[in-house]
């Protein structure tokens, strides 16, 4: 198989030191047979020209997006709004979906996807489902809870399985559908996991982080090796 190069989505400076990423990313994408790629979130105008370089892409977590995007107004929950960063990510998905291009979209990436397609977001999840599960720990720290996947979705050839563990670390998530999407995975308290978007199955998108389980969790790390199957055609 040939190694792909595989660009990958990263913080912006407005919170930040630099255009950096956790390397859990890397590492992931690296295992997984890719060539990993970083890309700056400061030149919207290059997103063509980044994509035509390249065979797959991950859009990584990391802050809230502005909820302008989605026609809602502010909540006191939300941080690390990055105006360059959500209008970088938002390039990136319109054009690499309309490409067709092998996307793995983590959290926040899921929720860009999302908000790109017409669709909108839970602004801070205790408040729409309550605290039966846990999606992150106070303040802003990791949580781990089951998943579970409908049969025919893409991610179980990918992962191995309808039911797995995962690392969840996100305050929203999806409301409202975009366009052409449709939900495939599930917490238990019915915040959705997983979507697809119809006529592609190029998409793998999840709210959970599975590059922070994927060095010791083979379900988390097939994500990352379907991402590089399909990069690789």
């Amino acid at each position: 198989m040939n190694q792909p190069i595989i660009g990958l989505s990263t913080y912006g400076i407005a919170h930040s030191e630099g255009f950096n990423i956790p390397a859990e990313y890397v590492q992931a994408v690296l295992r997984a047979g890719g060539m990993p790629v970083l890309l700056p979130t400061a030149a919207v105008d290059s997103s063509d020209l980044w994509l035509d370089s390249l065979q797959g892409l991950v859009l990584i977590g990391g802050g809230d997006m502005d909820p302008a995007h989605y026609g809602a107004a502010s909540h006191d929950t939300i941080y690390n709004i990055d105006a360059d960063r959500d209008a970088c990510d938002m390039d990136l998905a319109r054009r690499a979906l309309a490409r067709r291009m092998p996307l793995l979209a983590i959290c926040r990436g899921m929720q860009v996807i999302n908000v790109v397609l017409g669709g909108t977001l839970h602004r801070h999840l205790p408040e729409a489902f309550g605290e039966h599960v846990a999606h992150r720990l106070p303040p802003r720290e990791t949580a781990r809870h089951p998943v579970d996947i409908n049969s025919d979705a893409h991610i179980v050839q990918a992962m191995g399985g309808t039911r797995v563990a995962t690392v969840s670390w996100h305050h929203q998530a999806v409301d409202r559908l975009g366009e052409g999407l449709r939900p495939v995975a599930w917490a238990e308290d019915g915040v959705i996991e997983a979507l697809e978007q119809e006529g592609n199955p190029n998409l793998l998108a999840v709210q959970w982080h599975p590059e922070l389980s994927a060095a010791d969790d083979p379900a988390q790390q097939g994500l990352f090796e379907r991402l590089v199957v399909l990069a690789a055609g």
